[in-house]
This record gives structure tokens, C-alpha cells and sequence, in this order.
């Protein structure tokens, strides 16, 4: 009787010392003091690191894009230009013809970076893995394809229509990465540089007119006064308009449009920056050519079609004044 009633009573205080042991662990788990604290305040740094890791940000259709804090693994074709402008390096660039063609201007900064066809074939896009998609324009994802875009990756539009103001379509680019500073000093950089182009070369050629052509195909095209190259040589550096600019322009809303035989013949251009994509061609050697004022006083200003004067941008803007600096001052 006695050696049970003392295992009883052993039994008794070991159930007595497990249940203190419980309770113990119990009170410990939550922490006190500034151990509790300290556990909220890391709770609460999660949830906002989690927040910060990307920006909403509305496009031209009104999408509310969930852009990556810092993208890496960016898609933005025909956008390069302001990409290289912004200090970022896409993942893939812009090519037409199986990737023959691509913009050569911005290969310093660009090369090696592999192509990708224009029309950014979902499978293509796909095997970039990007972690962000700019589309020039609504027609880049038009019927549908905006959703199929979006499916790969955050996919931002930055024009309804394709924006012709290459300043108004940098910022908008540099809001997307909330680089609104970095885009304010590349430009307040590019003002001061084309502001003293403009006086050197008005000071080299007064009111001597200025055309820009395109030769492609054996076929000549002009520069509108007010897209594209031509709005740097008549507005920014404030150059004069041959007539025939002027009134191709006015019912033409195209970059580069196609002028006649007929309407050439009329250009009377004292200057004409040349980007010949076709080297030796016979219309060079065609009377209508010939007697235009520029040729006949040897001031054509050959380039090629690597150059950036068929390109718009602050990079290719920024090059098109390195080339009339050097046509017509130096």
C-alpha cells in the first residue's frame, strides 16, 4: 500500500512539473518589450518592402500598368532611343529583315544586344523573359493583342497615336521608371548644345535655304518642315524652308514623303543634307538633280543610311547636330 501511494504521488508531481513546463513555453511565445516591438516593426517593413517592389503607373489607354520598381529585362521597340538616353539597356533591340536591318546610330551602345523582329512575335517576346513590355502606340496592340502582351509581362503604351513630339514621348517614357530628373537634365543638356548649333550655323549661313532628302529605291523623298529631322533643321535650329518643304508639308502627315521628278525640278534649296541608302544611282545623274542650286554649288551633305537623320530621339537629335555643325561650320 505504501509503494503505491507513492508512485501515485510520484505521478502526481511529475503531471504537476510537465504542466508548469507547458505553461512556461506558452508565456514565451509571445514576444514582450521591445522584442514585441521590434517583431511589428518587421512585419510592417515586409508589407512595405512588398509594396515598393513595383509602381502603378496609367498609359495612353488608360491601363494601370503595375510597373517593377527596377525593371531589368526591358522590351521597348523602336524605343531604344530614349531607353539608351535614360542609362537603360534593353534586353533586346528593334531589327526588320530577319534582324538585317537595325537602328546602326545607337549600336555604341547597343551592340551585341540581340533583335528582335518589329512586329514582336508573342513567341519571341516570350523567349526575352521580360519584366516589362513599352508599345509605341495603340496600333501596336491592337485587335486583342494588348491582352496577349500583358500575359508575358507588364505591357505599357505610351501613345494612343504615335506621339511625333520626341520630347513630350521621353518624359513619358522616364515617368514609367521614375526617372523624371534624369529626362529633365538630358534635355536641359540637349537644349544648351542645340541653342549653340543654332547660332554658329545662322551666324555660317544666314537665310540659305535647307533640305533634307531621302534617296531609297532610286526614288527621292522629303523631309517634313515639321516631323522628324525637318523639325530640328526649321525649328530648333531655326533654318530657312525651301517653298516646295513648305507645301509638301501642308497636305502631308507623313515623316519622309515621296517627291516627283516634277516637284524636285521646283526645289531651289541653296543646302541639301543627302541619306543615301542607295550609294552610286543613276538618279544622281539625272538632269533634274543636277540643276538644283545645292548640287550645282557643291554644298550636298552626303550621309548614310547608318546615320540618324532618318531617326528621331535625343540621342539621333543629338547626332544631327554634330552632323550640320560639322556641314555647314566646319
Amino acid at each position: 500500500m505504501k509503494a503505491y501511494r507513492k508512485s501515485w504521488f510520484i505521478c502526481l508531481v511529475a503531471a504537476f512539473l510537465f504542466l508548469l513546463a507547458a505553461c512556461g513555453n506558452s508565456e514565451n511565445t509571445e514576444p514582450s518589450g521591445e522584442e514585441g516591438e521590434a517583431t511589428e516593426n518587421q512585419n510592417t517593413d515586409d508589407t512595405q518592402s512588398a509594396e515598393e517592389d513595383t509602381r502603378t503607373v496609367t498609359d495612353a489607354m488608360g491601363h494601370e500598368v503595375e510597373v517593377p520598381a527596377n525593371p531589368e529585362r526591358v522590351i521597348g521597340s523602336y524605343l531604344e532611343d530614349y531607353l539608351v538616353a535614360l542609362g537603360i539597356e534593353p534586353v533586346a533591340q528593334w531589327s526588320v529583315r530577319d534582324g538585317e536591318d537595325i537602328q546602326e546610330y545607337l549600336q555604341d551602345d547597343l551592340d551585341g544586344i540581340p533583335t528582335i523582329p518589329s512586329e514582336l512575335p508573342y513567341e519571341a517576346v516570350t523567349s526575352f523573359e521580360p519584366d516589362l513590355l513599352l508599345m509605341d502606340s495603340a496600333g501596336m496592340v491592337e485587335d486583342n493583342k494588348y491582352d496577349q502582351y500583358n500575359k508575358i509581362a507588364p505591357t505599357f503604351v505610351v501613345g494612343t497615336e504615335e506621339v511625333n513630339d520626341w520630347r513630350e514621348k521621353f518624359q513619358i517614357i522616364a515617368e514609367v521608371f521614375g526617372m523624371e530628373e534624369k529626362a529633365d537634365e538630358v534635355l536641359a543638356e540637349y537644349d544648351t548644345k542645340a541653342e549653340d548649333a543654332k547660332e554658329q550655323i545662322q551666324e555660317a549661313i544666314g537665310d540659305e535655304s535647307v533640305a533634307a532628302l531621302w534617296l531609297f529605291a532610286d526614288t527621292f523623298y522629303i523631309v517634313s518642315e515639321n516631323l522628324s529631322s525637318g523639325d530640328l533643321l526649321y525649328n530648333e535650329l531655326g533654318l530657312t524652308a525651301p517653298s516646295v518643304v513648305s507645301e509638301i508639308s501642308e497636305t502631308s502627315a507623313q515623316n519622309w514623303t515621296e517627291i516627283s521628278m516634277e516637284k524636285l525640278a521646283e526645289l531651289e534649296a541653296d543646302h541639301i543634307i543627302l541619306v543615301n541608302s542607295d550609294g552610286e544611282s543613276s538618279a544622281l545623274e539625272d538632269s533634274i538633280w543636277q540643276n538644283i542650286p545645292a548640287v550645282q554649288n557643291d554644298n550636298i551633305y552626303e550621309f548614310g543610311q547608318d546615320s540618324s537623320w532618318l531617326y528621331t530621339g535625343p540621342i539621333a537629335n543629338s547626332q544631327m547636330i554634330d552632323d550640320a555643325l560639322e556641314s555647314f561650320v566646319e
